[in-house]
């Protein structure tokens, strides 16, 4: 039995409330009303098998509150003239809003519609477009609306997040909705004051003007023998901001880049080399020193699907780095100390060298082990003096 029931009729305006599309209905004529839901009746057949059936459907269907039901006559042969639902419809939007139990979601849609109108026109369409979302963000909407007005007052403001002056507003408020953010201004503001080079949450400040916390990068000298900071002495672990490593002039022609802290404090000497700490994904601030290209440049990562996609990133930015340790012999001869990944990555990675890639398949194909994992703080410190000195 494919009969329409009432928990159908219901589904169909939740649907079209899980789409916006009521919410959208109450600040603009996008529903012409009554709006009619699709019914699937019995047929005349089943009237005459099913009798009583068709009467309990019809009973529990006249039973719904909100919806208007049109009705066909059927003449049975035992029962005589019946009356049988044809159509169902609702007839106005308060209607559709009671039957989903949204009307007072609605209430407050309709609110932020006025308020931003009266206060943000330029929002209006982001309105339309993610209603939902608005209904979520109505705790926070006078403060998010806050912010907004003040970037239009202080375009490209050149200062820090924490010192946007709104009150109640901090820079963890607004880090934690620069996605939100993001949006509305990007419809707020003129196109002058957007940076649109600068795209993703993570370059927020820079696309709006703000001044961004700096990047600091850490790296260890592994020579004796090179130049050092006043102050330092034998083999240092600096820290510099980003542009400060940028403006380097080391006389190094290698260097080592690792994920793991005591590899990089425990990393041996080596001639006319750094070693660089943790970096992941993020290889932008690295990216600025122009000075790397000059260099051989090493990567040590985790030999796993993770450590193969930081590499190809990391060659997005400079083509000639090489791996290091990240090979078949070193994953087969630490077998005692495999783990597992949590999630690993699937994807191509079109920068790897062939037996980079032959091994990465391996890893994501499962044929060692399922999600196998070999974190490079595992790898034996006399098997990594041995690979270094070849």
């Amino acid at each position: 039995m494919n009969w329409t029931t009432p928990a159908d009729l219901q589904a169909q305006l939740q649907r079209r409330w899980d789409r916006g599309d009521l919410l959208r209905a109450s600040v603009a004529p996008t529903i012409a009303w009554p709006l009619r839901l699709n019914l699937t009746a019995p047929t005349a057949a089943d009237l005459a098998a099913r009798f009583d059936d068709v009467r309990r459907w019809a009973a529990a269907l006249t039973a719904v509150p909100h919806v208007r039901l049109d009705w066909r006559e059927w003449l049975h042969r035992v029962q005589g003239r019946q009356r049988l639902p044809e159509a169902a419809f609702i007839d106005t939007l308060d209607a559709a809003l009671a039957l989903v139990g949204k009307r007072r979601a609605a209430d407050v849609y309709q609110g932020l519609w006025q308020q931003t109108a009266a206060t943000l026109p330029a929002l209006l369409p982001w309105l339309t477009k993610r209603p939902l979302q608005a209904i979520e963000l109505a705790p926070h909407w006078q403060r998010l609306s806050a912010v907004v007005a003040w970037v239009q007052a202080h375009p490209r403001p050149g200062v820090y997040l924490r010192q946007v002056d709104v009150p109640g507003v901090d820079s963890k408020f607004i880090e934690a909705h620069r996605g939100v953010l993001a949006e509305w201004l990007d419809l707020a503001l003129l196109p002058a004051a957007i940076d649109a080079t600068a795209t993703g949450v993570a370059q927020f400040a820079r696309r709006y003007g703000f001044l961004d916390k700096p990047v600091r990068i850490r790296f260890r000298v592994l020579d004796p023998a090179l130049p050092s900071l006043p102050g330092c002495h034998e083999l240092p672990d600096i820290t510099l901001d980003a542009a400060s490593f940028a403006a380097l002039a080391l006389p190094v022609s290698r260097v080592f880049m690792t994920e793991n802290e005591t590899n990089f404090l425990a990393f041996p000497p080596r001639e006319a080399a750094i070693v660089v700490f943790g970096a992941g994904y993020g290889w932008d601030a690295l990216a600025r020193a122009a000075w790397l290209a000059r260099c051989q440049l090493h990567y040590w990562g985790d030999i796993d699907t993770h450590g193969f996609a930081i590499l190809d990133s990391l060659r997005g930015h400079f083509p000639h780095v090489s791996s290091c340790l990240m090979d078949e012999d070193t994953l087969m001869a630490h077998r005692l100390h495999w783990s597992k990944e949590t999630e690993p990555v699937r994807h191509d990675l079109a920068r790897l060298t062939a037996d980079e890639a032959a091994l990465y398949d391996a890893l994501r194909d499962d044929r060692f082990q399922a999600r196998l994992r070999l974190e490079q703080e595992r790898i034996g410190q006399r098997w990594i003096v041995e690979h270094l000195a070849t």
